[in-house]
């Protein structure tokens, strides 16, 4: 168990390098079971959900090397179609293999996959599309099987813009025969992403970033050389941080258009937000004002940013706020926040925020992610320490945070027990 110890009270002032994006390294990784040979991607993350697909790329009988932030993928030698069951329970993206290994291998063995624990994310909008590409689905003791000896090409009407499904259809079209139409199809940068990766490799597809993805199938793909995106939460959070704590910095390696709703709201809480091409600058305000939101699907306000924001709303001036739409149990960080002395009261999927002058430092666990990340906020302005328990969840999204933060002058150290 480890546990990070932060004492609040500095202003978070400097500079500071957005990682590669985790959301998008994930879907890539597993395109590369698409093609034969060496891949090469860069700027991948040093993260533990990374680590778990590199380990079930590995068992699937891939070699695997990273240097640096550069990972080495060679499938050439796969010959496995089976995950191993432990493995899809460590991380939800480790159903990103379904797609891919069924393109290639026309049979793929996974059972049902694991992550965090913040609401219903079911599998169907992945077996249906697959389904209407002609792949035949067994469901039976937790364990999902599909075969299809030649998938052709579809049009799906996605019941709502699913990231994953979206990703895994895409996947599962590039191999298969004629043109595949995905409609309501997810926008999030992190398939556009999937989709440069994929025509690397040599495959068809256009659309992505739009509602409608059109796949034309091609007979084979080979390996690639690319460049993930950013990670839009992390620098997010690190806008959020800025704003919390009074401070003045300088995030880098960013695209500025990926978090526009992000920066909109944070201007309304009194920060300074000024966009460079590749940067933004966040300087706080001497008060934060309370402000209101709404989750929606990108290129609305991401879910994945509403625990940050909570713990900023925790200290404004007024009452906010904030509806939850993507996920019903994305509010667990509330609890934890009322130990530190915040006021918030819970209503659905609704919470009212009303800002208290000072937080306290207090134990609380990190029950996910971005509650992690929301209680670290927290903890950069509470009145003295805050010990923060069970942070293997906020390793899996956030790359050497104690460093990063404690450059910008947060005081906050990793214990191991």
């Amino acid at each position: 168990m480890q546990k990070y110890m932060i004492v609040g009270g500095n202003r978070l002032q400097g500079k500071a390098r957005a990682s590669g994006s985790k959301n998008a390294s994930l879907p890539i990784l597993a395109a590369c079971l698409l093609g034969s040979g060496e891949s090469i991607i860069h700027d991948v993350p040093n993260l533990t959900d990374i680590s778990v697909m590199l380990e079930v790329l590995q068992f699937l009988g891939a070699r695997v090397r990273r240097a640096g932030c550069s990972v080495y993928v060679d499938t050439a030698s796969i010959e496995y179609f089976e995950v191993n069951e432990d493995l899809m329970r460590k991380m939800r993206a480790s159903n990103l293999v379904l797609g891919p290994l069924l393109a290639r291998f026309k049979k793929v063995i996974i059972s049902h996959p694991g992550g965090c624990n913040i609401g219903t994310r079911p599998m169907n909008l992945h077996l249906k599309g697959l389904q209407a590409m002609g792949a035949v689905i067994k469901e039976k003791y937790g364990f999902i099987t599909a075969e299809s000896d030649l998938l052709s090409g579809a049009e799906i009407y996605m019941d709502m813009p699913s990231v994953g499904a979206t990703e895994n259809l895409m996947m599962a079209a590039v191999l298969a025969k004629g043109t595949t139409l995905i409609k309501n199809a997810a926008k999030e940068p992190e398939i556009v992403d999937l989709q440069n990766f994929l025509n690397r490799m040599g495959a068809d597809v256009k659309g992505a970033g739009t509602d409608v993805i059109k796949i034309k199938g091609v007979s084979s793909l080979g390996p690639a050389e690319h460049t993930v995106i950013p990670d839009r939460i992390e620098a997010g959070t690190l806008m959020v941080a800025a704003a919390i704590t009074g401070g003045d910095m300088i995030v880098t390696n960013v695209i500025p258009e990926h978090f526009e709703a992000v920066t909109a709201k944070l201007r309304e809480t009194g920060a300074l937000v000024t966009i460079g091409e590749d940067s933004v600058r966040v300087k706080g305000g001497q008060s934060v004002s309370a402000v209101d939101i709404r989750t929606l699907p990108y290129p609305g306000f991401a879910t994945d940013m509403q625990p940050q924001f909570m713990a900023l709303m925790t200290v404004a001036q007024g009452t906010s706020i904030i509806t939850e739409t993507i996920f019903e149990n994305r509010f667990k960080h509330v609890s934890e926040l009322r130990r530190m002395g915040a006021d918030i009261k819970v209503e659905g999927q609704t919470t009212i925020i009303k800002g208290v002058p000072k937080l306290s430092g207090a134990v609380v666990e990190a029950s996910d992610l971005r509650a992690g990340a929301a209680l670290i906020l927290a903890a950069l302005v509470a009145e003295d320490g805050t010990v923060i328990e069970n942070i293997e969840h906020i390793d899996r999204g956030y790359d050497r945070l104690e460093k990063k933060y404690g450059s910008l002058g947060a005081r906050i150290i990793r214990v191991h027990s």
